[in-house]
Parts: structure tokens; C-alpha cells; sequence
């Protein structure tokens, strides 16, 4: 039998595509099935004092996943931590280990900022573009926040939808559209969507044999570093090269 994981989600109370996105990935893991357990914020306009705010709401979230008993928790709002200042995921992430510890927990925790860091490690790219949903003042923190990480951030595109519900609703095709117009001489990873909220899925794995280059979302590192947290190999069908079980794997 398979083993039995729950993975506990904190997401923006308008966000509609994690919860759609990560069980779909999981759900190609033969060596576990999943129940997916998520605790919302309230958000709606993707700047950075609302964000700011939302954050303000995290602790009673992972009381309530808490009480779940999740064996992993995914902070999935990517910008929302980045809005924080650079290593800001490594504080997130231990101040939420903290709290679970402090109620007896051992959960393994995880933020969407943190996972994209460690998969494009993990892939071992240095020079990236990225796609993001993002007004242009966000676009640019999350670009200085993954050059203060030690990625060369080539080119990079901002479809400058501030709606979160709206992010939800983007077209695949201008998704694409978006990444055909970035420059990718000499980069090492695509990150097409650089949002968990933006949809991407079925985009990966056609983005990557369209460029001839790793490609990953929010989402597949998200799911890397869940399976990752849980000691599964992080191998599934049809959804990029990091999630290959021959990808190296760094620190």
C-alpha cells in the first residue's frame, strides 16, 4: 500500500490554482497518495501592503493546519514572502517551524520563495528569465530577490494583472506568448510562471521541448520540495526536468 501523506496549504483567500495544480501533480506519485488541507488568508489586490498585510494573518493558519496534523506545509503565496526582503523564506520557514514545534510537531515546512530557490538549484541553473503576473513594481522584487540568491536574472516578463482572481483566469496562451519573447540565449532555467496563483501546468512539459531548456513554474518546484520534505523521490511523468528522478539535487 502506499503511504498516506497530508499536506497542509496556506494560500490567499482568492487564490484557485494551488489547490488544483499540486494535487494534480501528486497525484502522479506512485509511492504515496495525498489529502491536501488549506488554511486561507485574506487578499485580493496583489500589492505589496496587502500583502504585507496578509501576512499578518499566518499564525492562525498554522494553528489551524496544525490542528490537522499535516505531515508537510507548503506557504504557498510566493511574492507575498518575497515582499518580506531577501532570505525572508528561510525566516518564514523556521518561524512556522517554530510555532508547529512549540504544539509538539514535527512538520516539514516549506515556502513556495524557498522551493523555487531550491529547484532552480537543484537544476543547477545560474543565468534564468522568468514569466510573472505582476505589476512591474513586484515583477522587480522577486527579479532582486532571486539575483540577491545568486541567480543572473536574464530577461524577464510582467503581464501586470493586480487582480488576484484575474491571475487565475490568465490564458495559457499568453503564458506562452509571454515567454516566446524573452530572450533565452545562454539562460539555464525558464521559470514560466513565477506565481502559484498564474497557471501553468500543462505548459511545462511543451514550454520545455519547445526552448531546449529546463523549464519549471511555482507549482512543480512546489511540488519538488514536497516530496522533497517527505523523503519521496521527486520523479513525475510529464512535468519538466526537475521533477525527473535524474535531476541532480544540490543543497
Amino acid at each position: 500500500m502506499p503511504a498516506h501523506h497530508r499536506v497542509g496549504l496556506i494560500v490567499p483567500s482568492s487564490n484557485t490554482t494551488v489547490e488544483t495544480e499540486l494535487p494534480r501533480l501528486l497525484g502522479r506519485c506512485p509511492e504515496a497518495d495525498f489529502t491536501f488541507h488549506a488554511s486561507r488568508m485574506r487578499m485580493h489586490t496583489v500589492a505589496k501592503a496587502e500583502l504585507l498585510a496578509m501576512n499578518a494573518q499566518r499564525e492562525r493558519c498554522v494553528l489551524e493546519l496544525g490542528d490537522a496534523a499535516v505531515d508537510v506545509l507548503l506557504y504557498a503565496c510566493l511574492v507575498a514572502v518575497m515582499a518580506g526582503g531577501h532570505s525572508e523564506h528561510r525566516r518564514v520557514e523556521s518561524a512556522i517551524t517554530e510555532q508547529l514545534a512549540a504544539g509538539g510537531a514535527d512538520t516539514a515546512v516549506l515556502s513556495s520563495a524557498g522551493a523555487l530557490v531550491h529547484g532552480l538549484r537543484a537544476l543547477r541553473a545560474r543565468r534564468i528569465a522568468l514569466v510573472t503576473p505582476y505589476t512591474r513594481p513586484l515583477a522587480e522584487l522577486v527579479v532582486g530577490y532571486l539575483e540577491a540568491e545568486g541567480f543572473t536574472v536574464a530577461d524577464w516578463r510582467a503581464l501586470e494583472v493586480a487582480d488576484n482572481a484575474e491571475v487565475g483566469r490568465i490564458p495559457g496562451e499568453r503564458v506562452l506568448a509571454a515567454a516566446r519573447d524573452l530572450s533565452l540565449t545562454g539562460v539555464d532555467a525558464l521559470v514560466i510562471s513565477a506565481c502559484v496563483q498564474m497557471p501553468s501546468l500543462d505548459l511545462v512539459q511543451p514550454a520545455e521541448e519547445e526552448f531546449g531548456i529546463p523549464v519549471l513554474s511555482a507549482a512543480t518546484a512546489g511540488a519538488y520540495a514536497v516530496l522533497r520534505g517527505l523523503g519521496l523521490p521527486a520523479d513525475l511523468p510529464d512535468a519538466g526536468s526537475l521533477l525527473r528522478a535524474a535531476s541532480p539535487v544540490t543543497g
